[in-house]
């Protein structure tokens, strides 16, 4: 597994991936992709095998379910004024515990930092697979 971290998120982010063992990951400033569309770092995403991380729940979770096969979205997501460095980081390790080396094939994994200071994790099947129901 590989992550591709969105220029909202911090580099560090990236440190904290290749700390857990994952040594291809990478941030979109560093692939060139700095203020690019979000569709066009979703295919790059796509297209390479790299789970997105990013904060922009709203842009990226419709752009990666147009895709018949994503490697994975994960959305790091707090309440205003508490995405500071060390939330990101805290939610991304959080993050990466939830995956538990599995990769999130089709999957989005949100993970808030709510305004009472807990954490909220969900994940779920994207695109829906709705012919499990």
């Amino acid at each position: 597994m590989k992550f591709l971290v969105d220029e909202c998120l911090s580099p560090d982010l990236v440190a904290v991936a290749r700390d857990r063992g994952f040594s291809q990951s990478t941030h979109v400033t560093w692939l060139g992709l700095m203020s690019r569309k979000d569709w066009t770092i979703v295919q790059r995403a796509v297209d390479n095998g790299y789970v997105l991380v990013t904060n922009n729940t709203t842009d990226f979770t419709p752009l990666v379910g147009r895709q018949d096969v994503h490697a994975g979205l994960v959305c790091l997501n707090a309440a205003p004024g508490l995405m500071s460095l060390e939330a990101q980081t805290a939610l991304f390790e959080h993050a990466l515990d939830e995956l538990a080396g599995e990769e999130p094939v089709n999957e989005v994994v949100e993970i808030t930092l709510t305004d009472d200071q807990t954490v909220k994790t969900d994940r779920y099947s994207w695109p829906p697979d709705f012919s499990k129901e």
